[in-house]
Order: C-alpha cells, then sequence, then structure tokens
C-alpha cells in the first residue's frame, strides 16, 4: 500500500483509507453479524493504516472498536461537533462540548494523544467564530493531538477552514462532484492542507449496477438522497463514463476509484465497504501505483462528463 504525505502535518498515510459509517450501520442499515471483526483485521492485512470514524458512528461504539482491534502505527481520523443527545440531535461547537466530546473519545479509542481530529459539517455560522479552531491549535499545542481540521459539507466552509489554518480537510470527491476540490487547488497548494476524500463511489451510484427503479430498505440514507427523477438522470449520465473501462481499468467502480487517486491533491481516498468482498475488490481494482489513470483518459472523462452537463 502506497503512502502519501499528509499535507504539512509531518505524517505520512495510506492512500487508501477505510471508512466506518457503512459498518457502524448508521448510513446504509444492518451489516451482517460479525463483519466489523472480519473487515477491519482484513484492511489491516492488505496494508490499509489510515481509518476514518466519528464519535457518532454506532454512538461512538466505532471508535471503541478502532482503538481495540488496531495495531500500533496505524491512524485515527475521528470528527466532533454533533451532540446526540439532544432532540433533534444538533450540532455543537461551543468549547466546553467540544472539549468532552474530545475526552470522550480518547477514553473510547484508548489512547491519549489522538491522531487526528475534525470538526464534523460545521455550518458557515460556526466557521465564523475562532473559539473552536484555537481549541484544536491548543490540543496540539499540548500534544494531545497530532493533526486537526474540518469535514467540510461545502467548499465555503472548506475554503473558511483552510483560512483558520486546518491541517486537514474531508470532503466529497468523485466523478458527479469534482468541481469544488478542483476550485481549491489554489488554496490547497499555498496553505499545504491535506485532503481526505470521501464519498468516492457517490453513496454506490458508480458502480454502474443501479437501474432507474432502485429502491433503498428502510434506514438507509439514500432512500431520502434522490428523487426517483434525479436518480434517473445520474444513471443515464453514467453512460457516458463506460467508454473509459478498458485496458485495466475492467469496470466503471474502478475508474471512479482511480479518478480520485490520479489527483495528487488527495492524500488519502476513503472506502465504505460493508463486508470483506467488498474491500478486497475496492482495493484490487484501485491499481497498485501511477499512473491509476493516463492523461489521456483523464482527459476523455472531462470531455465525457460535460458533454452530460457534469463540470469538472
Amino acid at each position: 500500500m502506497r503512502k502519501r504525505p499528509l499535507g504539512k502535518t509531518g505524517l505520512e498515510v495510506t492512500e487508501l483509507a477505510l471508512g466506518t459509517w457503512g459498518l457502524s450501520g448508521d448510513g446504509y442499515g444492518p451489516i451482517a453479524e460479525g463483519e466489523i471483526e472480519r473487515v477491519i483485521p482484513r484492511a489491516i492485512e492488505l496494508g490499509i493504516e489510515l481509518f476514518d470514524t466519528a464519535d457518532i458512528y454506532g454512538k461512538g461504539a466505532m471508535e471503541r472498536v478502532l482503538g481495540r482491534m488496531l495495531p500500533a502505527g496505524s491512524l485515527i481520523v475521528t470528527k466532533i461537533g454533533t451532540d446526540l443527545g439532544s432532540t433533534p440531535p444538533r450540532k455543537r461547537f461551543e468549547v466546553g462540548f467540544l472539549r468532552q466530546s474530545f475526552e470522550q473519545s480518547q477514553e473510547r479509542i484508548g489512547r491519549d494523544s489522538l491522531d487526528i481530529v475534525l470538526l464534523h459539517n460545521p455550518t458557515m455560522l460556526a466557521m465564523a467564530r475562532t473559539e473552536p479552531f484555537d481549541f484544536l491549535k491548543d490540543l496540539k499545542k499540548r500534544g494531545t493531538l497530532k493533526a486537526w481540521g474540518v469535514s467540510a459539507g461545502s467548499i465555503d466552509v472548506a475554503r473558511a477552514a483552510i483560512r483558520h489554518g486546518a491541517e486537514v480537510i474531508e470532503l466529497a470527491y468523485n466523478l458527479f462532484v469534482a468541481a469544488d476540490l478542483h476550485e481549491l487547488a489554489g488554496d490547497l497548494a499555498d496553505s499545504g492542507c491535506a485532503v481526505l476524500a470521501r464519498s468516492i463511489l457517490s453513496h454506490g451510484l458508480l458502480t454502474g449496477h443501479w437501474t432507474a427503479e432502485r429502491e433503498f430498505y428502510p434506514g438507509d440514507h439514500r432512500a431520502d438522497r434522490w428523487t426517483g427523477p434525479e436518480l434517473k438522470q445520474r444513471i443515464s449520465q453514467l453512460e457516458a463514463l463506460r467508454p473509459v473501462v478498458t485496458g485495466p481499468v475492467l469496470t466503471l467502480r474502478s475508474a471512479a476509484i482511480r479518478f480520485v487517486m490520479s489527483n495528487q491533491l488527495v492524500t488519502s481516498a476513503v472506502l465504505g465497504p460493508r463486508s470483506v468482498a467488498q474491500l478486497e475488490q475496492l482495493v484490487r481494482e484501485a491499481g497498485f501505483g501511477p499512473p491509476y489513470l493516463k492523461d489521456t483518459a483523464l482527459a476523455e472523462l472531462a470531455a465525457r462528463l460535460k458533454g452530460v452537463g457534469i463540470m469538472v
């Protein structure tokens, strides 16, 4: 498993990371019994050393699992800033709440010093305050945190995070949602901020296996993500991408992963498998090193995406 520098932090991380939202059962509904205990050790065997979670995944259970199962040297990205005790749950970024959340993550993970902590999808209103960032900077100064940043839901939040000095940002990046990261290229180059790319398969859409009549089970967030017409449009747009599936790029899923890994702005691509079979498939189809996609293939992809109304 190849590694890339985590921006200006001095850390190095594997190009592929294991995301745990799907494994928690929160995002896509229940998973098969015992699958967590199989997926994480297999990810370690495959060479993955970066693991992405949040204090709310499984109401903290995923932090405990990672803390228990990961060997020394593995890095954990966790996120704080959501109050599950509120009805309904709400975002909270005041220092008192963040301190409590940080200490609870320390306890669940079982480490005095946490690796990477991100503010979890703050609004632009929250980004206008300096106190949350001063708090994270102080934790790093004290040695209880190695790196900090923001999990951003928009380009405005990502840009504000970089202005505040974030060392890491996490944001959605895939063939359908590429323009934000590309627009941030100058900010990232100037700041040395690292990028963790999530939703690299657009929640499964870029596997290319769905029909316009695809239905989702209760508890699966995708049931509310697209309207029927939106899903039909996205699936029709996939056809424009299929010509790039050639040679070592065996599937549309492989093209989607390789597109993300071809971007040197991306430090690590966060995978979201819910089984060992899915994990092995994703790692295999990512390829074994650059060029993940040739420049001609990337240019062809950009042209085809533009042709169906998607700007990259």
